[in-house]
C-alpha cells in the first residue's frame, strides 16, 4: 500500500446499507474505496482512502446516508497520515485480496 494522507471507515449493519455508504462516500468526495469487511453477525466494514479533508467528507457523507435510510452506523473513523504497519491490516481487507480473479 503506498503511503496515504487518511484512511476512513464506516461501519454498518447489512450489506445493503454499506453499499449506500459506500456509494455516497465515492461520490462525495475524491476517495479510492480499497476494501471492506463482513465483521460478524452481518456487521460490514468498508474502507477508503485519500486525504485527509476527502476523507473526512466521505465518511461524514456515508454515515448521513445510512442513516437517511434510518439505519445505524455502528463506527466510523478518519485516520490522518496512518502508520505504515496499518498496510499490513488494510491489504487484508483489500478488494484485490477479496474478489475472486479471473483466469
Amino acid at each position: 500500500m503506498e503511503r496515504y494522507e487518511a484512511i476512513g471507515c464506516i461501519e454498518t449493519f447489512g450489506l445493503v446499507f454499506v453499499l449506500e455508504a459506500a456509494d455516497a462516500m465515492c461520490k462525495a468526495a475524491d476517495v479510492e474505496l480499497i476494501g471492506y469487511e463482513n465483521v460478524a453477525s452481518g456487521y460490514i466494514s468498508v474502507i477508503v482512502q485519500g486525504d485527509v479533508g476527502a476523507c473526512r467528507t466521505a465518511v461524514d457523507t456515508g454515515v448521513k446516508a445510512v442513516e437517511a435510510m434510518g439505519a445505524e452506523v455502528y463506527s466510523s473513523v478518519v485516520i490522518p497520515r496512518p502508520h505504515q504497519d496499518l498496510s499490513k491490516i488494510v491489504a487484508r481487507y483489500s478488494l484485490t485480496n477479496l474478489l475472486p480473479r479471473e483466469e
